[in-house]
């Protein structure tokens, strides 16, 4: 006897597979994170990420501008400091006049409707090249969480949107939400990276901004004593649901594709918007793989993106945000 139901009858044409298609990207669902540096009229490519640039902030005006007229809304702002302008406090991240302040402003400036957000760690600003403040060969917590704050706060003084502390000490987001509110804040909204992995996909990023942990003695040599575990689960629902608790707007998954369970998982757990960031160390193998002709640059792309979403993603961080736009039309 025949199957009275066909399910490849809803698969018999582009038309039909559109009308039954579950999961949709739109422009709206992108965060673009870009790269600010000193100077002028400097666009330096990445060599680990191709076709991914290193901005002046006259050029940040510009990149600004055309992502709107894509469609794209919202970015998220890395600083590459000076060598010289580091050291283990991160005083340069409370700079009013620092790089990531001006370029607050600058993007503020350039679109004032553009939504600002903003990386909250000392790695940029560390002469060790960690998220936190070092001693005997330990990163400090509560310490560093008061830095955070002075820093949250600095950049919402600049205009920021939303600050998003990446630096998984505990306690953060409390500190950094009363810090804020105390200062009158009220509107500046925390993006929490909630669930970010010890992950070995960071490492074009950390080329980008050159802050990878320093090869020191008595030192540590990464960032497992603060960064999660990769092996665990149940470690990222208790972090999500504590950073809620401390008053996190957002909640982030980091990196994307290979912890897509633990998107899922938080998905059915909380009610929150939930963000995925799709890393560097992603985005640089399929480069790569793309130029040895192994993939379909596009198609591949694509399908890495919906799956992002259809795991629960409500927003994607990603290097791909503009040639994905580009594609939806």
């Amino acid at each position: 006897m025949y199957p009275l139901r066909r399910n490849r009858r809803l698969r018999t044409s582009d038309s039909m597979r559109k009308l039954v298609q579950e999961t949709f990207l739109t422009p709206n669902d992108f965060l673009v994170p870009l790269f600010v540096v000193e100077g002028k009229n400097v666009k330096e490519e990445i060599p680990s990420m191709p076709d991914y640039y290193r901005l002046s902030l006259d050029n940040l005006e510009k990149e600004v501008k055309a992502l709107w007229k894509l469609g794209l809304k919202s970015v998220l702002l890395f600083v590459k400091v000076d060598d010289k302008l580091k050291d283990n406090q991160g005083s340069e991240a409370l700079n009013p006049d620092g790089l990531m302040q001006r370029a607050i402003k600058t993007a503020k400036n350039a679109c004032p409707d553009m939504l600002v957000m903003t990386d909250v760690a000392l790695d940029p600003f560390s002469s060790y090249g960690h998220d936190g403040i070092v001693e005997n060969g330990q990163i400090l917590n509560d310490e560093t969480t008061e830095v955070l704050a002075e820093m949250s706060l600095s950049h919402a003084q600049a205009g920021a949107d939303v600050v998003a502390p990446s630096d998984m000490m505990d306690g953060r987001i409390l500190t950094i939400r009363e810090a804020l509110e105390e200062e009158g804040y009220l509107n500046t909204a925390i993006m929490s990276y909630s669930a970010k992995y010890a992950s070995a996909f960071y490492g074009p990023f950390r080329d980008a901004l050159d802050s990878a942990p320093v090869d020191v003695q008595d030192i540590p040599k990464d960032k497992k004593t603060y960064q999660m575990d990769y092996a665990n689960r149940f470690e990222a629902l208790k972090e999500t649901e504590m950073d809620i608790e401390e008053g996190a707007d957002i909640v982030m998954v980091k990196p994307g594709l290979c912890y897509l369970d633990i998107v899922r998982e938080i998905r059915n757990e909380v009610d929150v918007p939930l963000a995925v960031y799709q890393v560097s160390g992603e985005y640089a193998m399929l480069k790569a793989a793309a130029q040895k002709g192994w993939l379909d640059h596009d198609a591949v792309m694509m399908e890495q993106l919906t799956a992002i979403k259809r795991a629960g993603a409500n927003i994607i961080a990603s290097y791909f945000a503009k040639d994905a736009v580009k594609l939806l039309g």
